[in-house]
């Protein structure tokens, strides 16, 4: 497993760990992974909802109810609203986005596989991410599973996270590292 127990260490591990433990028990990882995703989509896209969980003046009881009627809006199982109630009374909403990380990660590690983070200036084709994950698959020698993103500021070129490892192929390093070299 790779960096699992690293990743268990931290408070974040801790929670995804307990998670993926509960989710383990039940039959349901896969399930639970797909309402994570949907979670993580649902930070992104909605203002609010990012809002809602970083706001630390939100009381407890507030939050709470808060997930509980976010829950059927989403389509989340039980024992996601469940655990999303935990995190609202433990007041650790804020660390959700780290915690759904290292829930896929442990998840990907569980099965053999290497999650890649990719970063690009704008939106890969299918066929640019199966063309990646085919190489990073031959360079890892396991499976590889693509978490793609998009970042304007990048402005050209990939940023790709798999484990400790980075790859960073952006044009905005190339410009910086120019920069750096032209001023010394």
């Amino acid at each position: 497993m790779e960096n699992s127990s690293g990743i268990k260490a931290s408070l974040q591990g801790r929670y995804a760990s307990a998670l993926f433990d509960l989710a383990s028990e039940d039959g349901v990882v896969t399930a639970v992974e797909a309402d994570l995703d949907t979670v993580e989509q649902a930070i992104r896209e909605s203002d609010e909802f990012s809002s809602l969980i970083r706001n630390p003046q939100i009381s407890r009881g507030a939050a709470g109810k808060a997930m509980e009627a976010l829950a059927p809006v989403l389509g989340l199982s039980d024992l996601t609203k469940n655990f999303l109630g935990v995190l609202a009374a433990n007041r650790r909403l804020s660390a959700l986005p780290e915690i759904i990380r290292a829930f896929h990660a442990i998840a990907a590690a569980q099965r053999g596989e290497a999650t890649a983070e990719v970063t690009s200036a704008h939106a890969l084709s299918d066929s640019q991410l199966e063309a990646l994950r085919q190489k990073l698959e031959a360079r890892e020698g396991r499976n590889v599973k693509l978490r793609p993103s998009v970042d304007p500021d990048l402005l050209g070129g990939l940023v790709v996270t798999i484990g400790s490892k980075r790859i960073d192929g952006s044009i905005r390093t190339r410009l910086n590292s120019l920069a750096q070299a032209m001023k010394g």
